[in-house]
């Protein structure tokens, strides 16, 4: 399991126009099962993905698709971790 979170290196205003085409790429991951939840951060300086992969650099290379990686307007950082528990909704999330 992977966190992923990008952090605006520019302001929204900058990142706006290339929403429509991170939200492609969101619904692509998700369609595909790769994206499990997403979100922006509070205050609005980024986002949060969490991310079903095979490995890290599977993840930073399935990122370069972003245009917010891409066009340089995140900084991407991807934490793995293995989920120990989860509310009954998620235990889904648990290594088998």
């Amino acid at each position: 399991m992977f966190l992923i979170e990008l952090t605006y290196k520019v302001p929204f205003t900058e990142v706006d126009p290339f929403m429509s085409e991170h939200m492609a790429f969101l619904e692509k991951h998700y369609a595909k099962g790769t994206f499990l939840a997403s979100g922006r951060k509070v205050p609005r300086d980024g986002g949060l993905i969490f991310c079903q992969a095979g490995s890290k650099a599977d993840v930073e290379e399935l990122m370069q698709e972003d245009p917010f990686v891409y066009q340089d307007l995140a900084d991407l950082r991807v934490i793995e971790f293995t989920a120990s528990r989860a509310e009954e909704g998620l235990k889904g999330l648990l290594p088998s």
